[in-house]
């Protein structure tokens, strides 16, 4: 049985939401690589921001939870966070959020974890508000322009640098997320690219030195298939592409006197 097509999920959750929302519902945002053209059906999250007007009350809370629970993993894997216009009206980094869904909370939801638990702040959406202006997909509501305030650049780096320098030391772990995201915040030191993780590798793929070309060769095809095993992989080669990605990193960083 072939897999549903994902837009058509987005879509569903879309109104599904907005049937919860009701007149709280803003809007309803792709970023990630469903948004920039890298998503892998086997592999990638779907990446969403809600909107609302207001905070949301405890009871929409635990709907939207059970709304998650029944549509993530079927069969893709939902990432979302819920915003209020009143806390995106005047920035702040890192930017609060009323409410989030992940897989990693699934067992919580499930056991009936209080949902006014998960809210707080979160320095990823920075990076994740930046993607939105540059790449993002509207898929309801109001337009991006009119719902997300301009980041400034020096969140966006913060927020891209913290996930970077956790892919320094979980290559080992983690080594297509972690070399691919490496690459990604390279290139946008260098040139301001904002990029998936599919078209890093890409780039990397025509811009690196040659001695580095098969292990990221290696790299981009685990991710571009459906397998989640890590066939001989030269983690050598890995650690040496990550030290010499590393200094490159370093040297703009001075630059920019980051």
């Amino acid at each position: 049985m072939s897999k549903p097509d994902v837009m058509e999920i987005v879509h569903h959750l879309a109104e599904e939401a907005k049937i919860l929302l009701k007149d709280n519902f803003k809007g309803f945002y792709l970023h990630g690589s469903l948004a920039m053209g890298g998503f892998n059906p086997d592999k990638s999250d779907v990446d969403i921001l809600i909107v609302t007007y207001h905070s949301l009350s405890s009871d929409i809370k635990s709907k939207l939870a059970k709304l998650l629970l029944k549509t993530s993993n079927t069969p893709f894997p939902i990432e979302v966070s819920f915003l209020n216009e009143k806390d995106l009206s005047t920035w702040q980094h890192p930017c609060p959020f009323d409410f989030h869904y992940s897989e990693f909370w699934r067992e919580g939801f499930e056991e009936g974890m209080n949902p006014n638990s998960v809210s707080g702040f979160d320095p990823d959406l920075a990076a994740h508000i930046t993607i939105i202006h540059h790449r993002g997909i509207c898929v309801a509501g109001e337009s991006i322009k009119a719902t997300f305030p301009n980041v400034p650049r020096e969140d966006y780096l913060s927020a891209i640098l913290g996930d970077y320098f956790d892919c320094l030391v979980n290559i080992k772990e983690d080594p297509v997320y972690s070399v691919l995201n490496m690459i990604r915040v390279y290139w946008y030191l260098k040139e301001e690219v904002i990029s998936s993780k599919y078209e890093a590798g890409k780039w990397a793929l025509k811009s690196m030195p040659d001695e580095f070309i098969p292990a990221i060769k290696k790299i981009v095809g685990i991710y571009s298939t459906a397998s989640s095993e890590h066939p001989d992989i030269d983690f050598t080669k890995l650690y040496d592409l990550r030290d010499y990605i590393d200094g490159e990193v370093q040297k703009l960083m001075s630059w920019y006197g980051t």
